[in-house]
Order: structure tokens, then C-alpha cells, then sequence
């Protein structure tokens, strides 16, 4: 973690006044005087401002039935952010762990944990998402394999990573990935001549929507250590 972040996280400062607490020399850490604020800084550090010594917070981990016209964006941008139903403290410390589209319904991850987001959103960590998919056209057996195999998107250099899709009915599907790109799944049926009508994020690893539309909670241990230990 930066160490303007970790000053933020253990007192009532904003990053400004953090920053410039810094560059006046009044942070240690470990007993040497750090002036830059982007260093970097973890739980065994022992880290004082003026002699008191800090201790973070707790990070939060939240999930939430995403609506339509809603942006996973910390402000409004021409729709508003689904941050505006947070009602609680330091909202503007959190963020989105894999976004969705403003047309997009489904689950998300908030927090404020870059590490745990890390664990999420980094296809090597092999953490799957589940999408149900709306089609304007026919969908046919054979993309199944194709899908499989990886499909060639406009504008990547490379093929997506093997993706899982099951044909529900003629136009609807469920399709799961492990990547993030921008639009994936757009995209991906694009390329195979196709195009989303709606899409619905269902799941998230092992975790599924268990609550209404628009609504939010906080994860339990168990549900937040399961992405901790995603391989």
C-alpha cells in the first residue's frame, strides 16, 4: 500500500494533508524518516507520524445487485454512480473490483483492498465469472468449440482465454470466462457475428446474488478469504 493511502486509512486526514505531512519529514517507517508519499508500506512495518504510532483499518468488502443505469465509477459521468447508495463512511475510498457496463446488471465486488481486487481481477488467478446472455441472432452448437478454443477480438493481438458457454435456448446463453477486457463479452459474441441485447453478471467465483436489485451487504470472512486463496 502507498504510504499516503496508509496514513489516510489509520487517521481522519485527507490524501492532501497526508502528502504534506510527508514531504515535511513527520512519517518514519521503521525508524527511518520516508518523504516520498508513493512508497511502499505493509502490515509488519511499524509506521509513526510525529512518535504516535498508526494502525489502518479494517478494509470493507461489499457486494452488490448492480441496476441498469448505473456506473461502477466512484463519481457521477453522465449517469450515477452506483456509489450513491452506499450510506456509509469514507465511500471515496472505495472501488469496484471488475466493473460492469452502465447497461450491465449483476453482481460486483466493492472494497478497498487493491490486493484482494488483485486476486480477482488478474486471469492467472483463474477466478471465473459467470454471464447470462441475451443474443439478437440464433445461436449455433458449433460456437461452443469456438469458444473454447479462443476467439480473436478487434484490436487484441492475442486470442481470449478459453471461455465456457452453454446455449439455454436459441438466443440466450451463459457464458463463463476468467478475463476482464474492456466489453468482453460484447465483444467475444461480436466476433462471432452476434450481438448482446442484455447481460447479467450471475456470479463471481463461488459467490452468486443473494439479494435484490440495487440492494448491498457486506461479505463474511469466509466469503472474503475464499478470493484471498484463488489460484
Amino acid at each position: 500500500m502507498r504510504l499516503d493511502k496508509f496514513v489516510c486509512k489509520s487517521t481522519e486526514l485527507t490524501k492532501a494533508a497526508a502528502i504534506q505531512l510527508i514531504h515535511d519529514g513527520q512519517l518514519r517507517v521503521d525508524g527511518e524518516g520516508v518523504m516520498n508519499e508513493a512508497a511502499q508500506v505493509h502490515e509488519n512495518n511499524t509506521i509513526t507520524l510525529n512518535g504516535a504510532l498508526l494502525k489502518a483499518r479494517g478494509f470493507r468488502y461489499l457486494l452488490m445487485h448492480k441496476p441498469l443505469g448505473a456506473i461502477c465509477s466512484n463519481v457521477d459521468e453522465g449517469y450515477p454512480s452506483l456509489f450513491n447508495s452506499l450510506k456509509i463512511d469514507r465511500v471515496s475510498e472505495l472501488h469496484v473490483a471488475g466493473r460492469l457496463d452502465v447497461d450491465t446488471t449483476g453482481l460486483v465486488l466493492i472494497t478497498d483492498d487493491g490486493r484482494w481486487t488483485f486476486d480477482i481481477i488478474t486471469p492467472s488467478k483463474n477466478c471465473q465469472k459467470v454471464y447470462r446472455v441475451a443474443l439478437s441472432r440464433d445461436l449455433s452448437e458449433s460456437l461452443i468449440e469456438k469458444f473454447k478454443n479462443g476467439l480473436q477480438l478487434q484490436g487484441e493481438s492475442q486470442l481470449t482465454l478459453p471461455a465456457d458457454l452453454q446455449i439455454l435456448s436459441p438466443k440466450d446463453a451463459r457464458l463463463t470466462i476468467t478475463e476482464g477486457k474492456y466489453h468482453q463479452v460484447k465483444r467475444m459474441f461480436a466476433a462471432v457475428g452476434n450481438r448482446v441485447i442484455s447481460l447479467h453478471r450471475e456470479k463471481i467465483g463461488d459467490l452468486s446474488l443473494d439479494i435484490p436489485l440495487g440492494e448491498w451487504r457486506y461479505l463474511s470472512n469466509d466469503e472474503v478469504q475464499f478470493f484471498s486463496s484463488t489460484e
